[in-house]
């Protein structure tokens, strides 16, 4: 492989470190903010954790957008800004259905039992929001062909070693020469 080049396991394992960190970020500033509300105000458990992961999920776009899909397609912003509530709309609801049924359902609402449900529900959620996220939201670029450069008037410019007859898609493309020192 080139020195630039990466495989697919590599450039999905990045993605899933870079959606981890503004995940923790989201989930230091949800837990911040819920625990502060229930302990500061008189607000119902459930209604304190949406107004907290209301404020995560602002966080979040800011941080998924300019740190972990930076490089993704930007020519449709208020449909991506639509579509990330929508779906963050989802896992809010997936996230506080777990603390409702904990506490209303089985009235486990020591402040223990509400971080620990709330752990739970953050966790399904995130899992529901990565796939989501990227198939959806933040969708990839049409990726480059790497044997072939753009050209100054777009069209493509064939490199020495490229074959001139471009393989179907699902064939094997064939491999570079190897020059040996």
């Amino acid at each position: 492989m080139e020195p630039g080049s990466e495989g697919p396991f590599k450039r999905l394992a990045r993605e899933v470190a870079k959606f981890g960190a503004v995940g923790v970020v989201g989930t230091v500033v949800n837990f911040a903010v819920s625990n502060l509300l229930w302990h500061l105000t008189s607000l119902q458990a459930v209604r304190a954790n949406v107004i907290a992961t209301i404020v995560a999920i602002a966080c979040n776009y800011v941080g998924f957008r300019y740190f972990t899909y930076r490089d993704r397609d930007k020519s449709a912003r208020t449909k991506e800004l639509g579509l990330f509530l929508a779906f963050s709309l989802v896992g809010l609801v997936i996230e506080n259905g777990i603390l409702f049924a904990a506490i209303y359902g089985f009235g486990w609402d020591s402040s223990l039992q509400r971080n620990v449900f709330k752990v739970l529900g953050i966790g399904i959620a995130t899992l529901f929001r990565f796939w989501s996220y990227r198939s959806w939201v933040f969708k990839a670029l049409p990726a480059e062909d790497e044997d072939e450069a753009e050209g100054g008037a777009g069209e493509p410019v064939a490199k020495a070693d490229a074959p001139l007859i471009e393989p179907q898609r699902g064939e094997p493309r064939p491999r570079p020469k190897q020059h040996v020192s």
